[in-house]
């Protein structure tokens, strides 16, 4: 009897070990994987938007470096010192009296094309297909090509190989960051969320909770097989002389 209530006892005591160890279980788990869905973006996401908005930045910077390329290339021809103003008289050059074939203002309207469409699907939207970000690309493949065949670029120097080969490499690195890197990366993580998910409902909803001392007792011993008893009945059945 001692020993049965040791045992019982020694498994109490281990159940409350493992409460004490493991004590939130798959439910602990799932409020760790809850807790990174409530960003509003993912890392691998925010690092793409990044790399879009670098992409209309260092398109910017090099349009208009070209405008002052250019400029200075005019001056030195025309024998005439710079004047005041002249990137503003490029600049309208360029915008107001376009030239499709002698203007880089179109690779830039293109390059904010590209920025307004990815980051409106992608950031704004959170989009999980590749469809917004293949018409993008596809637009400025389709556009800087024939723009090299059919334009003067090539004949302006060196931006004229320049910026439509940079816009092109841009274009193709984020359709490859987006198809290789973030949409198999966040499909891995909802995976893994489902997953822990499903585990946490096939487990129990509560957890058996720390077991009282009275649930643990041993019963009486019973006194009509104790060993006085068998001899008071052998004295009784005894012959009396």
């Amino acid at each position: 009897m001692a020993s049965t209530l040791s045992s019982s006892l020694d498994s109490r005591a281990t159940l409350r070990g493992l409460a004490s160890i493991n004590p939130g279980g798959p439910s602990a788990r799932i409020e760790s994987y809850e807790g990174g869905e409530k960003k509003c973006i993912s890392d691998v996401r925010r690092t793409f938007c990044l790399f879009v908005t670098f992409d209309l930045l260092f398109i910017t910077l090099l349009w208009i470096i070209e405008l002052n390329a250019v400029l200075v290339n005019n001056d030195q021809r025309s024998g005439r010192e710079k004047v005041n103003g002249g990137i503003q008289n490029q600049l309208n050059k360029e915008v107001l009296h376009y030239d499709y074939h002698a203007s880089f203002f179109d690779i830039f309207i293109l390059a904010v094309f590209r920025f307004a469409a990815l980051i409106l699907a992608y950031a704004v939207c959170k989009l999980q297909h590749w469809w917004a970000i293949a018409i993008t690309t596809a637009v400025t493949s389709a556009f800087l090509i024939a723009k090299v065949i059919l334009s003067k670029l090539l004949s302006q120097g060196a931006f004229g190989y320049l910026l439509p080969i940079i816009s092109f490499i841009l274009a193709w690195i984020e359709t490859w960051f987006l198809d290789f890197k973030v949409l198999p990366q966040e499909a891995d993580d909802e995976n893994r969320l489902l997953l822990v998910t499903d585990t946490s409902e096939r487990a129990p909803l509560m957890h058996p909770g720390p077991l009282s001392d009275g649930q643990f007792y041993s019963p009486p011993e019973s006194i009509a097989d104790s060993d006085e008893d068998i001899e008071e009945k052998h004295d009784h059945e005894k012959p009396v002389i």
